[in-house]
């Protein structure tokens, strides 16, 4: 698989961070928990297609998301629902609904539906860096030929979130290490019905912010810049995608 190169860039960029995305890359060609590496693989294709969607721009200057009318312009590889998904949680997702929630996790299955959110998330951080540092984006790798786990936590209940989540007092061994302790937020929980991408996600994630241990130390900076400057970055672009959390 094609190797990150970080190169070109006039900033200097952290080997950890580098060596963050070439897992990630490597885990998105392989075969998740319910995609395999060629669905996954299509699944980045399509993130980086939302962007010229001219529906979706249509979607997001509307009053509301439901007023506009038209078709995802999708590149064929995905079923509707999928397609769906991934284009309005990249262009949209400050206007999604429980409902919209529901339908779509009963098309695609749950599982895919909260597989596919894990990869939307991981491509748009790895995009996002290139674009930040003036790069091209990566070229997408190539798909593993492997099958897909299809495991699901037995603690994995609908409670306090729109998807079913494992709270941290009903995983068991075979979930293997998800949260980085009992009292985890509900945003370490998000992706917890597929515990593999969970795990993809924050050893991306924090790499790119902080690992959980690290967040409540608001005294202390392991970054080039001081924590209250990560805090305020971090607020203005939440604030800007309309982040409820």
């Amino acid at each position: 698989m094609q190797s990150t190169s970080f190169s070109a860039s006039t900033f200097p960029v952290r080997a950890d961070l580098v060596e963050a995305q070439e897992r990630a890359w490597a885990a998105i060609a392989s075969s998740g928990t319910w995609l395999t590496g060629r669905e996954r693989v299509a699944v980045a294709a399509e993130i980086r297609n939302a962007h010229s969607c001219e529906y979706c721009a249509r979607i997001k200057a509307a009053l509301s998301p439901y007023a506009a009318t038209g078709k995802h312009a999708s590149l064929g590889a995905l079923a509707e629902p999928q397609v769906e998904l991934i284009h309005r949680v990249v262009s949209d997702p400050g206007r999604l609904t429980e409902k919209w929630s529901n339908s779509l996790a009963q098309e695609l299955t749950e599982e895919k539906y909260v597989e596919t959110v894990g990869l939307i998330s991981m491509v748009m951080i790895m995009d996002t860096t290139q674009r930040a540092l003036g790069l091209p984006l990566r070229a997408l790798p190539t798909p593993v030929a492997d099958e897909p786990t299809r495991y699901r936590p037995p603690g994995a209940k609908k409670k306090a979130a729109w998807r079913s989540l494992v709270e941290p007092e009903d995983a068991v061994e075979a979930d293997g290490p998800m949260y980085p302790s009992p009292k985890a937020g509900y945003i370490y929980r998000g992706l917890s019905l597929v515990p593999q991408s969970l795990r993809d996600y924050w050893t991306l994630a924090n790499c790119h912010y902080l690992p959980g241990e690290y967040v409540y130390q608001f005294d202390k900076s392991i970054r080039a810049i001081e924590r209250p400057q990560v805090e305020i970055l971090a607020a203005r672009v939440s604030a800007l995608h309309q982040c409820a959390y």
